[in-house]
């Protein structure tokens, strides 16, 4: 199952409020202070964490649903509460805290608290983003560039998958690949943001036509085609997180 046209994650808009799940937005347009800083700090990370939050129980029941047909039908559910449990856990007490550190702290808090293998893989993907910027309380573009590719290859190494595979890492992986490439060409940390985007939602809509070779679908073998990596649709969602629109999500 593909998600259905009415089902369709849009991509955010970066000047004003993100439209929903079906598509739909709202009222409040805001723009970013261009000025902003291009780093990122624990209050930043804190400012994703309530977002992913948010777009994870409002994406809940696709999640599930596309979980339905290749899993266990529970991975918006896991997600939802066991990422809220992890994000409230892991909050920076001053602006000065390592980044690295609160990042290993909310993987050791996914591994625990979320369910099935999305807690284990996302989990280490974290840990080890963390470990990649150890010691900074604040990433320049290119040690957030660093991070990302840490995260996708510890998840790789975690749940023994590549590109192709069916899983997280089809979102994963491109989308750290766009945003590096990005800042090496010279370009701003938001632009390089909506290039992962792209590149997740690209890798996301590219699971539906491929076999899965990893996980509970494995068992489904050439039933497994035809239907949306429900882990690389929720990565996806976490990437559309790291944008900071300037409004309410």
């Amino acid at each position: 199952m593909s998600i259905r046209s009415g089902d369709q994650l849009p991509l955010p808009n970066p000047t004003g409020r993100e439209a929903g799940a079906g598509g739909r937005s709202g009222g409040g347009m805001g723009r970013r202070d261009p000025r902003a800083s291009a780093t990122f700090t624990g209050a930043d990370l804190a400012s994703v964490i309530t977002r992913a939050e948010r777009l994870l129980a409002r994406n809940r029941i696709l999640l599930d649903r596309l979980d339905a047909e290749l899993g266990d039908g529970d991975h918006g559910e896991n997600m939802t509460a066991g990422f809220a449990h992890a994000f409230r856990s892991v909050v920076p007490a001053d602006p000065s805290d390592d980044v690295g550190d609160l990042l290993r702290q909310l993987g050791h808090q996914l591994v625990s608290g979320v369910g099935g293998a999305g807690g284990s893989l996302y989990g280490t993907a974290f840990i080890e983003a963390g470990i990649a910027v150890a010691g900074l309380a604040e990433l320049t573009p290119e040690d957030t560039a660093r991070a990302l590719d840490a995260a996708a290859e510890g998840l790789a190494r975690r749940g023994r998958c590549r590109l192709g595979d069916k899983t997280i890492y089809d979102a994963l992986r491109p989308a750290a690949d766009a945003f590096a490439a990005a800042i090496a060409r010279g370009a701003g940390r938001d632009v390089a943001i909506m290039a992962a985007i792209r590149a997740a939602r690209d890798g996301m809509h590219a699971t539906t036509p491929l076999i899965a070779r990893r996980g509970l679908a494995l068992r489904l073998g050439e039933r497994s085609r035809g239907h949306q990596d429900p882990g690389a649709t929720s990565c996806y969602l976490l990437f559309r997180a790291l944008l900071a629109s300037g409004s309410r999500e």
